[in-house]
């Protein structure tokens, strides 16, 4: 009986201890946190993600009033220009088929669509595109936020956007119609649906069309998917159906598309990525505009281009976990291709930025208590750059063109002769015809690269550098061939008094360029109107 007593306690007792409600312990990991939900599931300021990233890339598209490279008019916008209004000129590379219409055909359509509707002024032609590209370049943040989203904490996540949306080489070209912009938007959202480990939006599909659409728009755009593509296909159970299936289809769909709109444009059989390869990698024809030593994008391009983040870049590379190995491949795989070519540019390795700030993302991350300091740091060091490359340095090409614009249509309004304006600068320094819109006659001088191998071939941008004085007294032998309008930096000024004194010619406006003047670069335009 003792015993049974001893039983039934020991057993009233356990039931006792089971009729209490469980407490379950407090689970400390981010997943299970309510504390660390990340600030951008909530929004931004009280709006969300995509509302904030489209918001802050057209205020960045408004502040970058300045001009980078000759090919975000030349490549993009005068070529559009022309499709739809057929006056102005082409440059050379289109001429030779060396560049496809795919491209501007895009703000073509806007053009267009403006000129239909009546709304084709000169202000909504010049930025009616770049608010496009700028809103291609939200996307871009959106769907890389969402990447790292699926695959890190939200804390990391917030961090890689906060890196993307700093950055101020990101901030300098994102909105520019380059197709360099356009090929490193297009990488961002090709990465979103890559193969990584442990990603839930991975489309072979998806990210294989949009790859191809980039190889389009750029050739060059193979070097930085070489690898991403080699390990998808090696890690591929299937790799028949994802070549069959995937890669043949969607290749010949692109490419045969391109070579079709390129044929309709050009007026007979054009394949521009066979051109491309042909003469800037056989032929070597980008050497004509420079060339830089092998090691120029270590020491100088890439660290120019990935500025103050370059020491959490380097951090995040140690920290970073095995998947994301492809990732760091692919940036010094591109960066050491690049450095094997003789011309180099700093926005031709701007494709792997977004790649970089994945790293910078899981450092920044990593940091806990000093996270914030540095996120300020960081801020402040790419405000500066940003704000002053946008604002400030070269900006004398494009706000000359709205003074020639204001000439011509006063000229206009007034029934006068319409302005004759000749830029005396290295070819291409600014843009044309996109940014008057105004048929008015204007020339430059040109540099087109020796394509039938004559070592003593001189263009004639350079024939002119080499003695202004004579080239002017050679070419306008005759008062009545005279331009109405000269515009020069003023570096030449002095050189061509004789001409302009000689000439009557007289200083009719004088505009900042840059603080920074270099060779044949002044650092300000001068407009010269003959009396």
């Amino acid at each position: 009986m003792e015993v049974m007593d001893r039983i039934r306690a020991r057993l009233n007792t356990g039931n006792k201890t089971f009729s209490e409600p469980i407490k379950l312990r407090k689970r400390k990991s981010q997943l299970y946190s309510k504390e660390d939900t990340c600030p951008f599931d909530k929004g931004v300021f009280g709006v969300s993600v995509s509302v904030f990233s489209v918001t802050f890339r057209l205020i960045n598209c408004f502040l970058v009033q300045t001009s980078f490279v000759p090919d975000e008019y030349w490549q993009s916008l005068e070529v559009s220009h022309r499709m739809v209004y057929n006056y102005g000129y082409l440059t050379w590379e289109w001429k030779e088929g060396l560049r496809g219409f795919s491209y501007p055909l895009i703000f073509a359509v806007i053009y267009k669509i403006l000129h239909f509707t009546n709304c084709d002024s000169v202000q909504l032609l010049v930025w009616a595109p770049r608010v496009l590209q700028a809103l291609l370049a939200a996307l871009g943040d959106i769907k890389l936020y969402s990447l790292i989203r699926t695959l890190e904490p939200s804390d990391t996540a917030r961090w890689t956007l906060f890196c993307q949306l700093s950055s101020w080489f990101t901030w300098y070209c994102c909105t520019r119609t380059l197709t360099n912009t356009m090929e490193t938007t297009l990488t961002a959202l090709a990465l979103c649906y890559y193969p990584l480990p442990g990603t839930k939006t991975h489309s072979s599909t998806k990210y294989l069309t949009l790859v191809a659409m980039a190889v389009i728009v750029r050739p060059t755009a193979l070097i930085v998917w070489l690898p991403l593509l080699m390990q998808h296909f090696w890690r591929e159970n299937n790799k028949l159906r994802l070549v069959t299936h995937h890669c043949l289809p969607i290749g010949a769909l692109t490419l045969g598309v391109s070579t079709l709109i390129d044929c309709m444009f050009y007026g007979k059989t054009t394949l521009v990525q066979y051109n491309f390869l042909k003469f800037n990698i056989l032929h070597n024809v980008a050497e004509f505009y420079g060339s830089h030593p092998w090691h120029w994008y270590l020491s100088q391009g890439f660290v120019a281009v990935i500025g103050p983040h370059l020491p959490l870049f380097l951090h995040g590379c140690m920290l970073a976990p095995k998947k994301y190995r492809i990732l760091l491949v692919t940036v010094i795989w591109t960066v050491a291709v690049y450095s094997l070519l003789a011309h180099k540019e700093f926005r031709f390795i701007y494709p792997v930025v977004p790649l970089c700030m994945v790293f910078c993302g899981i450092s920044l991350a990593s940091l806990k208590a000093w996270r914030k300091k540095v996120a300020c740091v960081l801020l402040v060091s790419n405000l500066v750059p940003a704000l002053y490359t946008g604002l400030v340095h070269q900006r004398g090409t494009l706000d000359v063109m709205g003074h020639l614009q204001t000439l011509c249509h006063n000229s206009q309004s007034a029934g006068s002769i319409q302005p004759d304006i000749y830029f005396l600068m290295p070819c291409h320094s600014t843009p044309f015809y996109s940014h008057v819109h105004c048929p008015m006659r204007m020339r430059f001088l040109e540099c087109p690269p020796d394509l039938h191998g004559n070592s003593s071939y001189v263009d004639e941008a350079e024939h002119f550098f080499d003695d202004p004085l004579l080239w002017l007294r050679d070419s306008f032998p005759y008062k009545s061939s005279l331009p109405t309008h000269l515009v020069l930096f003023d570096v030449l000024e002095k050189e061509i008094s004789v001409f302009l004194k000689g000439n009557k010619y007289i200083r009719s406006a004088e505009i900042f360029h840059t603080h920074m003047p270099e060779g044949r670069v002044g650092g300000g335009i001068l407009v010269y109107e003959r009396h």
